[in-house]
């Protein structure tokens, strides 16, 4: 049986209001650990939106200020890089003010609750923080995809989370691809271990009722195919190879429609190239979805499309939320296998993976399934047969557990 520890949780995004799409998979971790006994003190930085209160769900919040003035709160919640290749430099400007305090509010937290593990997020910054803090107790740091890109490209952040990685008695990374890098990083190999999100089967499912609902509100007749993909506007995302193989159908599939929702920095582009390609009337753009919109729109699609990359600047997805979140609902899968997407999407058997940036074999695999409805029933059936098997949150909670229980023994061990 797992230890119960009060737990000083430090990171830098957590879903500032209920329905918030930043951070998302934050809350089911935070919340899922309390769930099991564990008291968790969640340390943030404060940020003009947040409407939690103290506690929520079983977590307790303990936000800190960092700037002189509400302006410069810039740090957090998903605003440090610039279309996810490069940080910006409001975030640099502020990044010492807010590690400072990070570390201040974290030791004080850990020592006014008797704090018995510290949990870092993100290891640049959080998990540097939490190192810092830690002392002499278990020290567990989780990777999402973004830190570990930022220390690989920066000099000086590569050194604080070799320096983080060497302290922490157990490490987790959401993908196998994020484990390796990690190791390259620093990390030693036995203390790592893979521990994918998990998904709410229970909100993200088939629905016919609200299939007929939304298709109805966005003009689409049932027999039309609709293709959904939601997430942030930035680069490794790949939308832009997306609208390219939507350009491609279109000439003969000029029903075919494509759902994109999100908002960021490449809007304006994404926007230019649909027109570009005169794709106005048959791409939907309705802005940022909250959890329950996106489970609506992927139960009303007839394809869920994730054409992520490795970006430029060498920026990959760690597991982008809404694979998980399409398989839960039975929606056939067309991804690329970049990051962790080819871990839980097997090719042929729960979806269809395409190489990375290549919208001529994108819309090939999406033409495949719109022109063959049972061969997309069958994949999207496996599809949530296996998030229902292997992808709840429930299995995610196990595997941090067992990574406290790690970091304990390693701890006791000295």
């Amino acid at each position: 049986m797992t230890d119960r520890h009060r737990v000083v949780m430090i990171a830098t995004s957590y879903p500032r209001f209920p329905g918030d799409t930043v951070g998302t998979f934050m809350e089911p971790i935070a919340r899922g650990l309390a769930a099991r006994g564990h008291q968790i003190h969640m340390v943030l930085p404060w940020h003009s939106r947040w409407a939690r209160g103290e506690a929520d769900g079983g977590v307790r919040f303990h936000l800190y200020k960092y700037a002189p003035v509400a302006g410069l709160s810039v740090f957090g919640y998903a605003g440090a890089l610039e279309a996810d290749e490069r940080l910006r430099g409001a975030a640099l400007a502020a990044a010492p003010l807010a590690l400072l305090a990070g570390c201040r509010a974290a030791r004080a937290v850990a020592r006014r609750v008797g704090a018995t593990l510290v949990h870092g997020h993100w290891v640049i910054p959080s998990g540097a923080v939490a190192a810092a803090v830690a002392g002499r107790r278990p020290l567990v740091i989780s990777l999402h995809g973004s830190d570990v890109f930022v220390a690989e490209r920066y000099r000086l952040a590569g050194a604080a989370a070799r320096w983080a990685l060497g302290r922490a008695g157990s490490i987790t990374a959401c993908s196998d691809d994020l484990r390796r890098r990690a190791i390259a990083l620093g990390a030693r190999g036995e203390a790592t271990c893979t521990v994918a999100y998990g998904v709410d089967t229970g909100r993200f499912r088939p629905d016919a009722a609200v299939r007929a609902r939304l298709r109805a509100a966005w003009q689409v007749a049932d027999g039309d195919p609709v293709i959904f993909a939601a997430g942030r506007f930035v680069r490794k995302k790949g939308f832009e190879y997306l609208i390219d193989a939507v350009a491609r159908l279109s000439a003969t599939r000029p029903r075919l429609r494509l759902v994109l929702a999100g908002g960021g920095d490449l809007r304006r582009e994404y926007e230019d190239r649909i027109a570009r390609a005169q794709l106005t009337g048959q791409v939907i753009l309705p802005g940022v979805l909250g959890q329950d919109a996106v489970a609506d729109g992927l139960a009303a699609s007839d394809v869920a499309a994730v054409p992520s990359v490795r970006d430029r600047s060498g920026n990959v997805d760690g597991l982008p939320n809404v694979v998980l979140e399409a398989l839960a609902s039975g929606t056939p899968v067309v991804a690329s296998p970049a990051g962790g997407i080819g871990s839980v999407v097997a090719d042929g058997v729960t979806g269809l993976l395409v190489p990375e940036a290549d919208p001529a074999r994108l819309a090939a695999a999406i033409e495949s399934l719109i022109d063959s409805p049972a061969r997309a029933a069958a994949l999207g059936a496996a599809g949530r047969q296996w998030a229902q098997r292997e992808g709840s949150w429930q299995h995610a909670i196990d595997g941090f557990e067992r990574a406290y229980q790690s970091a304990s023994r390693r701890n006791a061990d000295g």
